[in-house]
């Protein structure tokens, strides 16, 4: 059978850039297995299929080429632009949805006592030398956060994934004032640099909570690297991270499934 699929790109730039998303709202008959063999033959960072037969509030799984995932912005950013719901269920539970013009915001949970001061080596070990700090985040996915001093220093970083180990992602960053510039490395699902990530920029609000910085605003661009500039807004407060982008709808495509 063919089955729809919404192609998009989730926090664009002034319309251009983004990462890519594919949206499946028809999951009939569709197996785990099928879902995760439907994200790795589309090839982007990840697809989300949305099951609105269970319940008020649509289920929304998240699947990269190589795994599910229980929480990831990008996916959850572009559902929402699709449906019209005020509210999604992913693996960490009910998230928010709102929309300011054209801007799709995702309220997700946050709880600082999530993250500490990584005291591992962890930047040595994959190569990155003398970090401004280093963290790590439970997302809860093992996420490191990596603080350089320079856009030109995150600019011109080559990590080292093989030596990853157990760590599922990478966060890299420089900031200055509400600007930060951010690059994403995830090897562990199947994504060597992910455009723009929104599950790293809920895990930078937790780090900057944790620090005592309990509420702020950012402005965070990424992707330039790997030709796909993207830019996500955060925003967190209390114990909500919330992230906000635009979203472009590019030509779909029927899945033969």
């Amino acid at each position: 059978m063919s089955r729809h699929c919404s192609v998009l790109r989730v926090f664009t730039r002034a319309g251009a850039g983004g990462n890519h998303l594919g949206v499946v709202t028809d999951v009939a008959g569709l197996s785990d297995a099928a879902m995760q063999q439907i994200a790795l033959e589309l090839g982007f960072s990840e697809t989300v299929f949305i099951d609105m037969s269970k319940g008020e509030v649509p289920i929304a799984r998240i699947f990269t080429p190589r795994m599910e995932m229980p929480f990831a912005g990008h996916p959850l950013v572009g559902a929402a632009s699709v449906v019209s719901q005020d509210r999604l269920l992913c693996g960490i539970g009910e998230v928010r949805i709102r929309r300011d013009g054209d801007v799709v915001w995702v309220d997700a949970p946050m709880d600082p006592q999530n993250a500490g001061v990584d005291s591992t080596g962890f930047a040595s070990t994959v190569g990155l030398l003398s970090p401004v700090s280093e963290w790590r985040v439970d997302m809860p996915l093992d996420y490191r956060l990596v603080e350089l001093s320079t856009v030109d220093d995150v600019s011109g970083i080559a990590p080292d994934t093989a030596a990853f180990g157990d760590v599922h992602g990478l966060t890299v960053y420089a900031r200055r004032g509400d600007k930060v510039r951010m690059r994403f490395f995830i090897p562990a699902a199947g994504i060597a640099e992910d455009p723009a990530t929104g599950s790293a920029a809920v895990a930078l609000a937790t780090r900057l909570a944790a620090a005592g910085e309990t509420e702020g605003r950012l402005t965070i661009d990424q992707g330039e690297e790997i030709g796909h500039p993207s830019r996500i807004h955060l925003r967190w407060s209390g114990d909500t991270a919330s992230i906000g982008g635009t979203v472009e709808t590019d030509e779909p495509l029927e899945l033969d499934w």
